[in-house]
């Protein structure tokens, strides 16, 4: 990490209207160094980043790279000067090949004409391959599993000759197998003089792998630090600007009788293929049931099919000693079943309106929220209110759009709308994902406060040390299939990964 810093930051500010989400922001990043960026949600750490890769512009400031002052308009432009970003949600086109996807843009006069794709289609499994993140080249990126798209993403980058790799949340949809190989490959590009950025909330992630640290807070950069020096605790600090409060303790305790009872259920996908096969479940009242996978072998599917989304094509459901007949969202809350969705600001909150009307969503027809069809808004303002003080969700105001809330605070609305009716069963799917250490611990604390009620959780998420920390049983899905299950006690990172990459 000699000479010039590969990149530099000089007092770089970026405004939204009358938002500071960068506010005179120093950075340097050393060439051969892996930096992990944190942060919590809205701390800044990812409008940086955009400015880095050309899809901001800064309102003033300066980048340099080796010295030299650039100007990056555009992601073109951040091209150009050889950096790549890898987005949390890929930019892929899902019909063409990997090797497609790979050389897409490139200037030859000969671009995908049958010889040429030939070749280059040797090159980049070649180039995959030595850098440990091998893929089948030649195959439709839709027919890739997720680890498999993320690392054509990767060799994209590295095809273009980039220097400088950003990679946002890069394990979130990874296996552990598959987490440690990307950080090998990781410290390879290391050695080979490749500078690499991480933003993630994993601390665990960023000890094991990163040269050094940088934290973030309302839209400043607090601090910069070497691994060796600090620790998680140090860190979560500074993200939080306190001390982290210690989350809820697991209390040991016996699940009561069955609740949720699905026999060999078999749903078909939105493509036509089996989303589950024959899958066998049994949820017991007061225990919180995990389910470990890799995305798209299933959660999203089980999910639907529980909160009344989606039908399923054979098998039986029975929740409370009723048999389900067909799917009905309406039946589902009223059997009391909540569900907090994957993506919350497509399928759980409406993003341009208020608390209040988002609150009301699945309430507004009863008898305490409406008098003969009419909304009682006053009493309405009053408890939402109410709501919004004691999950302590952080808003200008009640009328304020949830679009501009942080994560962490648009999850808890998206709790307290489906807690505050005390539900039998909660669905919560990936409760955590992108949310800073203090929205996670508060979420898991809500899902450990519902289970010591005598609640039932169902927990999907891909975050295994989430599973392992509040699950008392594990169940791994991969083909749309049980391939197996694990108590709390006995639970084993290694064979739960196995498990994850199908093997049993």
């Amino acid at each position: 990490m000699d000479g010039l810093p590969a990149v530099e930051f000089h007092n770089l500010v970026k405004q939204f209207g009358t938002v500071l989400a960068s506010d005179h922001v120093n950075l340097s990043l050393a060439k051969g160094e892996i930096h992990a960026l944190l942060g919590e949600n809205g701390a800044g750490k990812s409008t940086v980043m955009c400015m880095l890769s050309g899809v901001y512009r800064p309102t003033s400031g300066e980048i340099r790279m080796n010295g030299t002052a650039v100007k990056i308009h555009s992601p073109k432009d951040a091209a150009k000067l050889g950096i790549g970003m890898v987005f949390q949600n890929f930019r892929l086109v899902q019909t063409l090949t990997a090797a497609e996807n790979v050389v897409l843009g490139d200037s030859s006069p000969f671009w995908r004409t049958r010889r040429w794709m030939e070749r280059k289609t040797k090159e980049i499994e070649a180039l995959a391959l030595r850098v440990g993140l091998p893929f089948a080249a030649g195959r439709p990126v839709a027919k890739l599993s997720v680890g498999e798209q993320q690392r054509v993403e990767i060799v994209k980058c590295l095809y273009r000759g980039n220097s400088v790799l950003i990679l946002d949340e890069p394990t979130s949809v990874l296996t552990p197998a598959e987490a440690d190989q990307l950080f090998t490959t990781l410290r390879k590009l290391k050695s080979e003089g490749k500078t690499i950025i991480l933003t993630t909330h994993k601390l665990k992630e960023v000890m094991a792998v990163a040269d050094r640290i940088s934290v973030m807070r309302k839209g400043q950069m607090l601090a910069t630090l070497d691994r060796a020096q600090t620790s998680e605790r140090e860190i979560a600090r500074l993200m939080v600007g306190q001390d982290r409060s210690p989350p809820k303790t697991r209390v040991p305790r016996e699940p009561g009788e069955p609740l949720l009872i699905m026999d060999k259920v078999t749903v078909v996908s939105d493509r036509g293929r089996h989303a589950l096969d024959e899958v066998s479940l049994t949820l017991n009242t007061g225990e919180i049931v995990g389910i470990a996978g890799v995305a798209g072998n299933g959660q999203k599917e089980l999910a639907e099919v529980l909160a009344g989304l989606h039908v399923w094509k054979s098998g039986t459901i029975t929740f409370r000693e009723f048999r389900w007949k067909g799917p009905s969202v309406r039946g589902s809350i009223k059997q009391g079943i909540a569900h907090v969705p994957e993506d919350r600001m497509i399928s759980g909150l409406a993003g341009g309106l208020g608390s209040v009307d988002n609150l009301l969503v699945k309430s507004y027809h009863s008898d305490e929220r409406a008098n003969l069809g009419f909304l009682r808004t006053a009493l309405n303002r009053l408890w939402s209110q109410g709501l919004v003080e004691q999950f302590d969700v952080r808003t200008a105001h009640l009328d304020a759009p949830v679009k501009q809330m942080s994560g962490g605070n648009q999850q808890k609305l998206l709790f307290a709308r489906e807690i505050h009716q005390r539900p039998h069963l909660l669905i919560a799917v990936h409760p955590s994902q992108g949310l800073d250490v203090g929205a996670t611990d508060a979420v898991h604390n809500l899902l450990l406060g519902l289970r010591a009620e005598g609640r039932s959780v169902l927990l999907i998420s891909e975050d295994l040390d989430e599973l392992l920390l509040l699950a008392d049983r594990i169940v791994v899905l991969f083909a749309g299939r049980v391939m197996g299950e694990m108590t709390h006690e006995r639970a084993d990172r290694e064979q739960l990964g196995m498990m994850m990459a199908g093997v049993t």
